[in-house]
């Protein structure tokens, strides 16, 4: 009887630029067309607060990927932390998480991108986007780290456009920038949990460990430089917005950048904004279905997940079937269900997901000075995570449950 070999290893080719802008990618999608209007409306004059809670907890977060990455420099993020650092349920927990909340952020960025592009037939061309950055990701990363390139320039290029165009018009008032807690400590939580989500792009890098060159010296430069170029960005419009629109506006826009810009003088501008919202959409998209399959290929050859998942394509070097299957998984449900307002759970994953990697970078040095940074971003992680809306914080207890559940009876059936 033949013993297989040891897996096939993915192929290390990122450089620091590449690491950095499939992080940028990841960070500044979506999300900060759509996050700062529910930030605003639970903070209210609280919402640079929210902000600046968010950006700590990242910051702790990144530094604590950086460490665990360059140690672990294999694909799959926190599932490896946590398995190899606190033990296999950890990892696994954290893992399956990342894998369900992330795929439901697919379907949900892919519907997105539908929304701005064609609005009567979005799940149609939400499916077409998730075809399409299917195949570029089968073709190689560096495919990938070019297509994410010339998303990211063209997002920051309309967010530059949206601050120059409202801190230049009359209607900005450096008199809405007032930092109060209007929403009181309660409302500045829930604005940081809400905003928290817009930063956790930085784990994407850290997923593809085992694709980029010297880890140990590529990871910890590019995770903490693109959160803090994203921190930048997202100051600026952030700043831009509030003195056109003020906090009580924002709070209740349904396109806060779009109307930011109409409040400003330019409706011209608008049209402009939407489609840098869904090219930000596909770099969100792109990068959650990189981050997915990697992790899935992780779990797969621990057998958590189909052992077949795990194969690499000998030619492109890509988890190529763990990637088709999270394009399907994700094509489908973009085609048949409206995931947009039921993945609340998404931003209570994500938190436990950066508590295990915390919790694993906890153990790595025993110094009290070396065990601030985690021990501040763990117990950020759980603050943020319950200060979200019941339901996301019920719907996100749920799905660790069930994995938890599914965890303990694939234990039994083995031992058995």
């Amino acid at each position: 009887m033949t013993q297989s070999g040891p897996p096939a290893e993915l192929r290390r080719t990122l450089g620091v630029g590449d690491a950095v802008i499939v992080g940028l990618g990841s960070m500044i999608g979506a999300g900060v067309f759509a996050a700062l209007a529910p930030a605003a409306h639970a903070a209210g004059s609280g919402l640079l607060l929210g902000l600046a809670l968010a950006a700590l907890v990242a910051y702790c977060n990144a530094m604590a990927s950086a460490r665990l990455a360059a140690l672990y420099p294999a694909s799959g993020g926190t599932y490896v932390y946590g398995r190899e650092r606190l033990g296999e349920f950890w990892g696994y927990l954290a893992g399956w998480s990342f894998v369900v909340g992330k795929t439901a952020s697919c379907a949900a960025m892919a519907l997105t991108v539908g929304a701005y592009v064609w609005p009567g037939q979005a799940h149609a061309v939400a499916v077409a986007a998730v075809v399409a950055l299917t195949a570029v990701n089968y073709g190689g990363i560096q495919k990938s780290a070019w297509l994410t390139r010339a998303i990211v320039a063209v997002v920051l290029a309309v967010l530059a456009s949206v601050v120059v165009v409202c801190l230049g018009s009359g209607a900005s008032d450096a008199g809405r920038l007032d930092v109060g807690a209007s929403g009181g400590v309660g409302g500045v939580l829930q604005a940081a949990g809400l905003l928290f989500f817009a930063f956790a792009g930085y784990a994407r890098i850290a997923t593809l460990g085992e694709e980029v060159r010297d880890p140990a010296r590529t990871i910890p430069r590019a995770i903490p430089t693109a959160l803090g170029i994203t921190l930048a960005v997202y100051v600026c419009v952030a700043v831009a917005v509030l003195s056109v629109l003020g906090a009580g506006e924002l709070g209740r826009a349904s396109a806060p950048l779009a109307d930011a810009v109409r409040a400003a003088g330019a409706p011209g501008l608008v049209p402009v904004v939407r489609v840098g919202a869904a090219v930000a959409a596909l770099g969100s998209l792109l990068a959650l279905i990189l981050g997915v399959s990697r992790t899935t290929l992780a779990m797969a050859r621990d057998r958590h997940l189909p052992g077949a998942l795990a194969a690499v394509h000998p030619r492109f070097q890509v988890p190529h079937r763990a990637e088709l299957a999270v394009g399907a998984v994700v094509a489908v449900l973009a085609a048949t269900v409206d995931v947009r307002g039921a993945i609340g759970f998404s931003s209570f994953g994500v938190l436990a997901y950066y508590a295990v990697a915390n919790a694993s970078a906890w153990t790595l040095d025993a110094s009290p000075e070396a065990r601030a940074l985690p021990a501040v971003g763990l117990l950020g992680c759980v603050i943020l995570a319950f200060a979200l809306p019941v339901t996301s914080v019920v719907a996100g207890a749920g799905v660790l449950a069930v994995g938890a559940v599914a965890y303990g009876v694939r234990r039994w059936a083995r031992s058995r």
